[in-house]
């Protein structure tokens, strides 16, 4: 249990925005520092990427800051769990005060989901992947979900029942980028376009603009701020790979070491988490890491899920904003699991609130199956 809070908490426009990428980062870091009651005079540490190689200089020059601390390491989506566990040592060691991390990106009006680079010549993915044309990151993670369903006997109905949890949620969310949609049905699923098999259009995250910041300082100086403090109960994180050819086991990822540091730095166990964000790029990344983190065994992510389980009014909450598949994925979503979890520690989500929700976790992950980064949030007691 770390002695930081997260005080504000807030999103850039999302949807379709015609902005640039640092129009709405600038949206989401001047809202996030009202959610807070905190000027922007006040941040002396950025931590961003997504912009350029120089992300936290370009942003920090258009906001105006010249922060004493930053990071901008690029690990994909869940970058933004990894700065968390930063910040908070940071402001612990007391390198800097108020931290804000943030994102954006326009990828749905630019018409670009582009995040990597060129692939350099003799590495693995260039020897042994890219000459069979595989969808970046598409083909990737059917290749993980293919390998799932043969090694567990799991059928594609267990992944589509992700995506319709996702649907209702975000049903209820007027932010979700398919709110006002019809509700998804298993069926739907399963006969959407197939792009790679076994994952069809409806297993995949949305490609949407949008952005999000969380505004972090001490759990002594948050307690004096405007809203309530949700405090950093624990952290981990684990990377595992670039291309697929380094992946020993395809059903196992770094969610197992990510998830395990995190609730043994919070004391905590998987049982006592109420609500959890989990990356949801595909439907089987979230199958995957509920295993991983240890909320069900090996190959049982499927009967997990099942019934609705995961959806509004079942017994495990899962990405109650509709998650990457329903409310929004720009390009990176890390950051938006952790608004969403820390609105629902406030108790500020309406229709989609769950009740009593005291333990909050927000599991990232980058690349493909890449990186993993977990955190735990909690209520201030």
């Amino acid at each position: 249990m770390t002695g930081v809070a997260i005080v504000g908490a807030a999103e850039s426009d999302l949807g379709i925005t015609g902005e640039s990428v640092l129009t709405l980062q600038a949206q989401a870091v001047t809202r996030a520092l009202a959610d807070a009651g905190l000027p922007l005079s006040d941040v002396d540490g950025l931590a961003t990427c997504g912009v350029s190689r120089f992300s936290a200089t370009q942003v920090a020059d258009y906001l105006g800051l010249r922060p004493v601390w930053t990071e901008s390491t690029f690990a994909g989506g869940c970058a933004f769990e990894m700065y968390v566990a930063r910040a908070v040592q940071a402001i612990e060691a007391g390198q800097c005060r108020t931290v804000v991390i943030s994102y954006g990106s326009n990828q749905r009006s630019a018409r670009s989901r582009s995040l990597a680079g060129v692939v350099e010549e003799h590495t693995p993915e260039a020897r042994f992947e890219a000459p069979y044309g595989p969808l970046y990151p598409f083909s990737y993670y059917a290749m993980a979900a293919q390998r799932y369903m043969h090694a567990f006997g799991v059928k594609r109905e267990a992944l589509a029942e992700v995506a319709v949890a996702a649907r209702d949620w975000a049903l209820l969310n007027p932010k979700a980028y398919r709110y006002g949609a019809a509700p998804l049905t298993v069926r739907d699923v399963l006969s959407a376009p197939m792009v790679s098999s076994p994952l069809t259009v409806a297993d995949a995250c949305l490609v949407t603009d949008g952005g999000g910041a969380v505004v972090l300082t001490s759990l002594e100086r948050a307690r004096d701020l405007r809203r309530a403090p949700v405090r950093v109960l624990g952290y981990g994180e684990c990377v595992t790979n670039t291309s697929m050819t380094a992946v020993d086991d395809l059903t196992v990822t770094g969610a197992v070491r990510s998830g395990a540091a995190a609730f043994t730095r919070a004391g905590l166990v998987p049982g006592d988490v109420d609500v959890a964000q989990i990356y949801d790029s595909f439907t089987i990344t979230v199958l995957l890491t509920l295993e991983g983190l240890g909320f069900c065994g090996a190959g049982e992510a499927g009967d997990f899920v099942a019934g609705g389980r995961t959806g509004p009014g079942g017994a495990f909450p899962v990405n109650t904003s509709g998650g990457g598949l329903s409310y929004n994925h720009p390009g990176q979503y890390g950051l938006l699991l952790l608004v969403e979890a820390v609105r629902q520690l406030r108790g500020e989500c309406g229709d989609r609130q769950v009740p009593g929700a005291e333990v909050a976790l927000a599991h990232g992950t980058g690349g493909i199956l890449s990186a993993h980064a977990t955190v735990l949030l909690g209520v201030d007691r």
